[in-house]
C-alpha cells in the first residue's frame, strides 16, 4: 500500500484468486474528529489560516465542531497479466461532498495504473506524500500542497529504488481574479508537474524531492476582445529523513507565480492572477511561497508526538493588491496519537493559526482537537 499524508492503511478483507493471478480488497475507517475554537476561530469546519476572520468579532471567538465526514471507503484491485504486468485499480471516498454536515459522499481517487502509467484521478504529481506530518486537521500544514487532479502519470525508478522520477499531464484548475477587464474561457492546456527523487536508508524510508510544475491559464481580454495567457510556474524542495528510529522530519519549500492550487492555504482563493487597478487592460500572475518543517518522535511502539511550524506568504508584485487581501498564514501544531489497538487510534491535537492582509491587519485563531478513529 502507499504510505504518506491521508493514505488508506492495509485492508483488513482481501480476497485471492488461486495462483496470485487476481486480488481484491475493501478497506477503509471510521474517524469522528471534535473540535474546540477559543480566541479566536477559523470559519472553516478544517484549519485553514486563510478563513480566519479579520477582523474578529463577537460571533467569531468559540466553535464547537464534531464532524465524522472524514471516515473513508476504498476498493482495490490487483491483476497480474502477461501483457500489462502489474495491473492496478484503485477506487475510494469520503462523505465531504455537499455542505457542512450533509454527509454527501465524494470520490476522492480513481485511477488505474501499469507499466509506470496511473490514469484517471489522483492526488497531484507535485505533491510529495510522505514529506508531510500527520494530523487530526484534515487540511494539514499551509504550505502543504495535498490536491487531487484528473491526470495521465508516468513515474519509473532506476538504481534499486534510489533515483526515480515521475511527469504528468493534468487537468488545470485556474482561480484568478479577473477584474472588469478579463472573463473567464475554458482553458486549453494541462497543467505540467515532473519530479525527480533521491531517496535511501532501510526501505529507502528518507528521501529528497525537486519538483517543477508549469502552467498556461487563458483568459479573455474585453478590451482588445482576444483570447490571451499567463504563464504559471513552481518549484518544490521536499522529503522526510528517519534521523534515528525513534525521530523524523518532514520539510516542503515552494516557491512560483499564479500556482495557488499546489499550496494548501491559497487553494480557490482567486490568487493565481490580479488586475492592476489602475490599468483595467494590464494583468498578472502573483509571487507566492510557503514552507512547512516537523518533527515527529516515536515515544513508544503505540505513542507519537508530533509538531511542526508552517507559512504561506502572498508578495505584492508592483503594488498590485488591495489591502484588505491576505498577505500572510501562519500555521503550527502539536498532537499525540495512541494506538489503543492495532486498528484503534485516539489522538489529541493543539493549533494555532494566523491571518495577516496586505494592510498588515492581522488576527488569529486557537483550536484543540481530538479524534478517535477504527480502520478496517
Amino acid at each position: 500500500h502507499r504510505k504518506g499524508f491521508q493514505q488508506t492503511d492495509v485492508p483488513q478483507f482481501v480476497f485471492p484468486v488461486s495462483g496470485n493471478r487476481f486480488s481484491f480488497s475493501v478497506g477503509g475507517f471510521i474517524n469522528l474528529r471534535g473540535a474546540y475554537d477559543m480566541g479566536g476561530m477559523v470559519d472553516n469546519i478544517d484549519f485553514v489560516t486563510y478563513d480566519i476572520p479579520v477582523p474578529g468579532s463577537y460571533a467569531t471567538r468559540q466553535k464547537l465542531t464534531m464532524d465524522a465526514s472524514t471516515s473513508r471507503l476504498f476498493v482495490k484491485a490487483i491483476a497480474n497479466t502477461r501483457s500489462l504486468g502489474r495491473v492496478v485499480v484503485y477506487i475510494d471516498g469520503d462523505f465531504r461532498g455537499g455542505a457542512v454536515n450533509s454527509y454527501t459522499p465524494r470520490l476522492r481517487s480513481a485511477y488505474v495504473s501499469f507499466l509506470g502509467l496511473t490514469l484517471g484521478r489522483d492526488v497531484t504529481t507535485f505533491c510529495d506524500l510522505a514529506a508531510a506530518p500527520t494530523t487530526i486537521d484534515f487540511q494539514g500544514p499551509n504550505a502543504y500542497n495535498f490536491n487531487f487532479a484528473t491526470l495521465i502519470r508516468y513515474e519509473r525508478s532506476f538504481a534499486d529504488d534510489r533515483l526515480s522520477f515521475g511527469v504528468a499531464a493534468e487537468m488545470p484548475a485556474v482561480s484568478g481574479t479577473y477584474g472588469e477587464g478579463f472573463e473567464p474561457i475554458p482553458q486549453r492546456v494541462p497543467d505540467i508537474p515532473a519530479y525527480i527523487q533521491y531517496a535511501w536508508g532501510p526501505e529507502r524510508s528518507s528521501h529528497l524531492r525537486a519538483s517543477v510544475v508549469l502552467r498556461d491559464m487563458y483568459l479573455h481580454n474585453l478590451r482588445t476582445a482576444e483570447n490571451t495567457s499567463l504563464l504559471g510556474w513552481g518549484v518544490q524542495l521536499s522529503g522526510t529523513i528517519r534521523c534515528c528510529r525513534a525521530f523524523r522530519m518532514f520539510m516542503n519549500g515552494v516557491y512560483g507565480k499564479g500556482i495557488t492550487p499546489y499550496i494548501q492555504d491559497l487553494t480557490g482563493a482567486g490568487l493565481d492572477f490580479t488586475p492592476d487597478p489602475r490599468n483595467a487592460a494590464y494583468i498578472q500572475t502573483m509571487p507566492m511561497w510557503g514552507w512547512q518543517a516537523a518533527g515527529q518522535f516515536s515515544l513508544t511502539r503505540r505513542l507519537t508526538l508530533s509538531g511542526g511550524y508552517s507559512t504561506v506568504r502572498i508578495q505584492r508584485s508592483h503594488g498590485f493588491y488591495a489591502d484588505d487581501e491576505y498577505k500572510r498564514g501562519q500555521y503550527i501544531f502539536g498532537n499525540l496519537f495512541y494506538a489503543l489497538t492495532p486498528r484503534c487510534t485516539l489522538a489529541a491535537e493543539y493549533l494555532y493559526g494566523s491571518r495577516r492582509n496586505m494592510s498588515d491587519a492581522e488576527n488569529h485563531a486557537n483550536r484543540v482537537n481530538v479524534m478517535l478513529q477504527y480502520t478496517f
